[in-house]
C-alpha cells in the first residue's frame, strides 16, 4: 500500500494527542467515541462489543508502546483509522507487557472496497515496527505531524 494511501484513512477528527483513558476499556471507548461524534459509526455498543470480543482472542497491545485495536464491523462503511496518545501509557495486556502510549483503532465494513483493511494494518505495522518513526510519533500534537510522518519516508 502506498503512503499516500494509507493516508486516505486518517481523518483529523480522529486524532486524539492527549488521552485521558487510564485503562484499557477507557481507551477502547474514548477512540471509539471519536467515531461516534464525527457520525462514522452508527452503534457504540455494537462496535465496542466486537472490540472486546478481538481483544479476547488475543490483546491488541503489538509491544513497543503501540496498540492497534481493530475489526470490522456493519456499524460503518468505510475503512477509518483513529490515532490517540497517551503520555503516561495505558496496561494494554500488550505482549511485552509494556504500557501503550500510541493507538491506531482501525474500523472497516465487512466487506471494504479494493479490500484494503489488511494493507492499512500491515502498513501501519511496517511504519510502526520503525524505532525511530515511533519516537516521532510520541512527540507529534497536530494531526498535520502525524501525516507527514506516516507521508514520511515509506516506500512507493
Amino acid at each position: 500500500m502506498k503512503k499516500t494511501e494509507l493516508s486516505q484513512h486518517f481523518d483529523k477528527n480522529l486524532f486524539l494527542p492527549d488521552m485521558k483513558a487510564t485503562t484499557k476499556e477507557e481507551a477502547l471507548e474514548e477512540l471509539l467515541e471519536l467515531f461516534v461524534e464525527q457520525n462514522y459509526i452508527k452503534n457504540k455498543k455494537i462496535v465496542l462489543d466486537m472490540l472486546n470480543q478481538r481483544e479476547t482472542l488475543g490483546s491488541t497491545g503489538v509491544g513497543n508502546g503501540i496498540a492497534i485495536p481493530h475489526g470490522r464491523t456493519t456499524a460503518t462503511g468505510d475503512v477509518l483509522i483513529a490515532f490517540g496518545k497517551n503520555d503516561q501509557g495505558i496496561d494494554f495486556d500488550a505482549i511485552d507487557e509494556k504500557p501503550v502510549k500510541l493507538f491506531f483503532m482501525v474500523i472497516a465494513p465487512p466487506h471494504d472496497e479494493g479490500n484494503v483493511y489488511l494493507p492499512v494494518l500491515g502498513s501501519l505495522v511496517t511504519i510502526l515496527n520503525d524505532e525511530e518513526k515511533r519516537e516521532q510519533l510520541l512527540g507529534v500534537s497536530t494531526f498535520e505531524e502525524l501525516l507527514s510522518i506516516i507521508k514520511g519516508d515509506q516506500e512507493e
